[in-house]
């Protein structure tokens, strides 16, 4: 009986903790504090996910922020992570192909006119060679002529001479996710190792460029894990941390895996906030098959402030519309261009 009454006596602490560290002084939970979060029982989901909500509109107030992404080269990546359909190793249904200028530029306009500030150029490769760079200055000069918008990119791994190059293009914000919690990172990916990752990020860091950081959860790791992925991200201080939930996609090694509950989603929403009270935290790919329109709202008030509108790379999303809708209807303001200048 004392076991049970201690472990009620903590759920309830954690909830008051984090109200008092994170809330009142703006200081994100530890590994330790998240794995209690992660640990609350459903009937305590409510109270997390307001709690969560405070803490957002607190620290970063109650604009959100509007992404598109466009993939500028598809499939063919020579790398294995477990989880993408975009691998070249595996028996998937997804196929290499190349987007041309205009098609970019249309591409922009279109996620312009849903009022998103963030255009995400896309490609699947372990990092970009000369051809493909020569395609995103040509792509990022198109658009800057054309829309006004910001423009990051998600290239894979980065030299120096790489990072240099995309800063003097002007890319805004660079897209480079650990994926998962370092110690189980070797279950995720074999070809290439979380530190190089790591380096990449440390590199655009110091060239100025926002850091945009994220992964997926569902893909097998236990909560410690989950709750050890939070503290890394937080050690990175990232400006934004794209969350996204495994959407098993068939071919590929994790194609099997259940989709997350629900209610593990959300209660990851809620200790990501929690963990990094002043980033942009987007819901990302998997949100549809997880949590479906009633949870993409209890998320919304419950820690998210970003989103991606539209189609993912290989997996269709929400309509941009509906996405747009629901921000109204929570009279959540789409944060504005020269907001983000």
């Amino acid at each position: 009986m004392a076991h049970s009454e201690t472990v009620t006596t903590t759920q309830s602490d954690i909830l008051a903790l984090a109200r008092t560290q994170v809330l009142d002084e703006g200081v994100g939970l530890s590994e330790s504090q998240v794995l209690d979060v992660l640990r609350l029982p459903d009937s305590e989901l409510d109270a997390l996910l307001e709690l969560a909500h405070e803490v957002r509109m607190r620290w970063c107030g109650p604009e959100v922020e509007v992404e598109g992404i466009i993939s500028l080269k598809t499939g063919g990546c020579p790398e294995d992570c477990h989880f993408c359909s975009q691998s070249g190793l595996f028996e998937s249904p997804v196929r290499s192909a190349w987007l041309d200028v205009p098609s970019l530029v249309e591409a922009a306009k279109q996620t312009a006119k849903t009022g998103a500030t963030e255009f995400c150029i896309v490609a699947a490769v372990r990092g970009p060679d000369a051809r493909l760079l020569a395609q995103v200055a040509a792509g990022i000069a198109a658009i800057k002529d054309e829309v006004d918008i910001n423009i990051a990119c998600s290239l894979g791994m980065l030299t120096q001479e790489q990072v240099d190059q995309l800063a003097a293009m002007g890319v805004h914000r660079y897209n480079h996710n650990l994926e998962t919690a370092k110690s189980h990172f070797t279950n995720v990916v074999t070809t290439h190792t979380w530190e190089e990752r790591w380096e990449t990020l440390r590199l655009v860091r110091e060239a100025g460029m926002e850091v945009c950081c994220g992964g997926i959860v569902g893909m097998g790791e236990s909560l410690e894990q989950r709750a050890e992925f939070a503290a890394q991200l937080a050690s990175l201080t990232p400006d934004e941390v794209p969350l996204n939930f495994l959407n098993p996609r068939p071919g590929t090694p994790f194609g099997d895996l259940e989709p997350m509950a629900g209610p593990d989603a959300l209660r990851t929403v809620a200790a990501f906030r929690l963990a990094m009270p002043r980033t942009v935290l987007r819901f990302a790919g998997g949100r549809e098959i997880t949590l479906g329109d009633l949870g993409a709202r209890r998320g919304m008030l419950g820690g998210i402030n970003a989103v991606i509108v539209g189609n993912y790379l290989t997996t269709l999303g929400r309509p941009a519309e509906s996405d747009i809708d629901l921000l109204g209807e929570l009279q959540m303001p789409i944060k504005a261009l020269n907001d983000t200048l």
